[in-house]
């Protein structure tokens, strides 16, 4: 079975009940914090949604952002007007595999909220850089964290991972790359502010 049980990840397992469930609750979790406990601003959100929902069929889209907090996903997908509980239009995630697969608890519930584990080090060919190539052939949505770690100084991004532009050229399909930029995340403790 293994900590990074790509069988839990597929939409299919156990007719893609607890892949909804987490994604909701997860979702939920998103838009309290985003919503509810913070205040938070976004601009040329429609772009990212219309990506989201209408892109053209079998085009994959890949967004990039900094890296702030170790809650930047999910909760910056928690902002007004996104679909944020919809597991059909999640996006998957490149995850470190030292953080969120080092047990099999972790690793099942990281598989069923759309996370790809990737050992940082392992280079641009390791096993799961495979997988996230062919959910891109399949037209799917991939965000990446290309710094490769967070980072809460408040400076010009920092040296980018070589893992995102591999995939952006290696994709079979070329894939439509959205760049994302936050920042606030690094102001609370506990819950993200966002601005």
């Amino acid at each position: 079975m293994g900590r990074n049980m790509e069988w839990a990840g597929r939409a299919d397992h156990l007719g893609g009940l607890p892949r909804k469930t987490v994604i909701m609750a997860v979702g939920t979790f998103a838009k309290a914090v985003a919503i509810l406990l913070n205040s938070t601003s976004v601009h040329n959100a429609d772009t990212l949604l219309r990506l989201v929902r209408s892109r053209p069929p079998g085009v994959p889209l890949i967004t990039v952002s900094n890296h702030m907090s170790t809650l930047d996903d999910p909760v910056m997908w928690g902002f007004k007007g996104f679909p944020t509980c919809d597991a059909n239009l999640q996006r998957w995630v490149l995850a470190a595999e030292d953080i969120c697969f080092k047990n099999t608890v972790f690793s099942y519930f990281f598989r069923l909220g759309k996370c790809i584990p990737i050992t940082r080090g392992g280079g641009i060919y390791q096993e799961h850089m495979s997988e996230a190539l062919d959910l891109l052939s399949t037209g799917e949505w991939l965000h990446t964290f290309p710094e490769g770690k967070v980072y809460q100084e408040d400076e010009p991004i920092r040296r980018l991972k070589w893992g995102t532009a591999s995939l952006i050229s290696r994709a079979p399909v070329t894939p439509i790359v959205l760049p994302i930029i936050h920042h606030g995340f690094e102001k609370a403790t506990s819950f993200p502010v966002m601005e």
